[in-house]
């Protein structure tokens, strides 16, 4: 009787041992298949990012959000200097990516940036002349004369301070025609024939195919803009806002970057 007795405690106990490890099995298993968090984002990721960056974005939002299902990318592409006033003036934004450091050092002062911005490309300018060249423009000093049309971004926009960095290594006093508030307005006189040349980027030209030639020059090496990308403050999509912040600096994104003529870190 004794014997039977203690058979049955030893079998009730086995029984109750192997009902636990299934248990916790059963949970390590709910745990390894749970989503991570960045598959769990959802709604709509506002980004305000610097004109020059309009086709690389727009491919990146593509890709971000095939890789986050639930996620919309939305863009608002401008000079960044505008673009960092509507921040600090409270426009609802989750992300900001500056063509300059200078713009983005403004949404930083104004407590409207979370942690520490992080550059992510390098871009530099180029001369755009409409195809075949019809101004017969062939350097920088012609910036300095009166005969060719000429467009330059506005100096309070990155291109715009960059154009005059090269003016004064170059000691050229420019002549332009027209200032533009963004790089991609000075590169649309260009190509629709408005002007014999626009300094803008490399990667603007670049993005232009066929429809406008490029000059390089060696000032341009003197006057390189970086490119700083944050999560703001007051973001409605705070979880969303940093996942595509560190997105943005995968090797996924540096190939497309670099395909459109950045250099990146």
């Amino acid at each position: 009787m004794t014997n039977l007795r203690i058979s049955f405690i030893a079998a009730t106990a086995a029984l109750a041992l192997t009902a636990g490890l299934a248990g916790c099995s059963s949970n390590d298993s709910e745990d390894s298949s749970a989503p991570a968090d960045s598959d769990r984002l959802s709604g709509t990721v506002t980004v305000l990012a610097a004109a020059s960056l309009t086709e690389t974005f727009t491919t990146l939002g593509k890709q971000f959000e095939t890789d986050h299902p639930g996620v919309k990318v939305v863009f608002s592409f401008g000079g960044s200097s505008a673009l960092a006033q509507q921040i600090t003036q409270g426009a609802p934004a989750d992300v900001f990516a500056s063509a300059a450091p200078a713009n983005m050092q403004q949404v930083v002062d104004a407590g409207d940036v979370k942690g520490t911005p992080a550059t992510f490309v390098s871009n530099r300018l180029e001369i755009a002349v409409p195809k075949g060249n019809p101004g017969h423009i062939t350097g920088i000093a012609d910036f300095g004369k009166t005969e060719p049309r000429l467009a330059l971004c506005a100096e309070q926009v990155p291109c715009g301070a960059a154009a005059k960095k090269v003016f004064e290594i170059a000691a050229i006093t420019p002549q332009p025609d027209t200032r533009e508030q963004d790089v991609k307005a000075a590169l649309t006189k260009v190509t629709l024939g408005e002007v014999d040349a626009a300094l803008v980027y490399r990667t603007d030209v670049k993005a232009a195919g066929d429809k406008v030639e490029g000059i390089d020059f060696p000032e341009s090496s003197k006057a390189i803009n970086t490119y700083p990308i944050a999560a703001l403050n007051k973001a409605p999509n705070a979880a969303a806002a940093a996942s595509f912040v560190t997105f943005i600096s995968s090797d996924k994104a540096k190939k497309v970057f670099a395909d459109a003529g950045f250099d990146t870190p």
